[in-house]
């Protein structure tokens, strides 16, 4: 009898994770269908690509969080986006700690530059004498 329970048991088991695994499929297959969809529209560029973000990011998490079993991975998730935050950070902070011109102005070439810029804008007045 005690064989037949765990038998039982690990039936109904296998058939929730079948009826999970067919739901996220279908939830795959309806964000395909309205990725197509949304085109048809022809939403503005900005609204197109963040819908497609929108749909991308959920798919891929489907699929990460179920066919990659990361769903009960919960610490090791919030370690790995943590750590992704703090090198984001890095990577944004990292162009104020080069050395670069700030002004936009190239340095190599700087009367060239500026003296194209004011003869451009018909201002030639001191900054057309040569250094």
């Amino acid at each position: 009898m005690h064989a037949h329970a765990r038998t039982a048991h690990g039936h109904e088991d296998l058939k929730k994770h079948v009826r999970i695994y067919i739901s996220v499929f279908v939830a795959l297959m309806f964000l395909t269908v309205l990725t197509v969809v949304v085109s048809y529209f022809h939403p503005p560029i900005a609204w197109a690509v963040a819908i497609a973000l929108l749909i991308a990011c959920t798919k891929g998490s489907l699929v990460a969080l179920y066919f990659m079993h990361l769903i009960s991975e919960v610490k090791v998730i919030y370690w790995t986006l943590g750590l992704c935050v703090v090198l984001f950070g890095v990577l944004m902070l990292l162009p104020t700690a080069t050395e670069g011109n700030q002004s936009g102005v190239v340095h190599h070439n700087d009367r060239t530059v500026v003296g194209a810029v004011h003869a451009a804008h018909g201002d030639l007045g001191e900054h057309s004498e040569t250094h």
